[in-house]
């Protein structure tokens, strides 16, 4: 069970805060709920504490857990390319896995598309993707590294430098 004021990673939302835990009535039944403010976008989400392991809601990972996923994002020994997968299928396996809640898949999707962009100029709706991952890693990455969002974001680019560089 989460405590209020404690970071909470919500899939596809990114990090948030719980602002309060309440009860309400819904169809005749008292519900206790999460009140989450994202901070992304200070938007407000209410998750049943009942289904808050089934939506995905998870603690900020450990720091020893986010250097990992930045070793990750470093090793592009797994990257398979986009040959044969068409544009619909890729979206909707990167949509998938930034759903997932997982911060491995996240950084999978993330670490695909900029290593794509190598040979292929993305579309908007790739680009898109690629700034949803960015972000979502770089928010729970700054919070459980204690480093701001900005800095995690330059160690990203500076992983990827030769490719970024590549697309200007």
């Amino acid at each position: 069970m989460f405590k209020k004021d404690q970071f909470v990673v919500y899939p596809a939302q990114g990090v948030g805060i719980v602002e309060n835990i309440t009860e309400k009535e819904v169809g005749g039944l008292k519900t206790e709920f999460y009140i989450i403010r994202i901070l992304s976008n200070n938007g407000t989400v209410m998750v049943p504490i009942a289904n808050a392991e089934n939506v995905g809601l998870r603690c900020v990972c450990n720091p020893k857990h986010a250097k990992k996923v930045l070793a990750y994002l470093a090793d592009w020994s797994d990257f398979k390319g986009y040959a044969g997968q068409n544009w619909n299928r890729r979206y909707r396996e990167y949509g998938e896995k930034l759903k997932s809640g997982d911060l491995f898949d996240v950084a999978y999707v993330l670490k695909e598309l900029i290593l794509i962009s190598k040979d292929k100029e993305l579309s908007f709706g790739e680009r898109r993707l690629m700034e949803q991952a960015m972000n979502l890693i770089c928010s729970e990455l700054s919070l459980s590294l204690n480093k701001d969002v900005e800095d995690i974001k330059n160690e990203i680019k500076e992983i990827f430098k030769d490719i970024l560089e590549q697309e200007k």
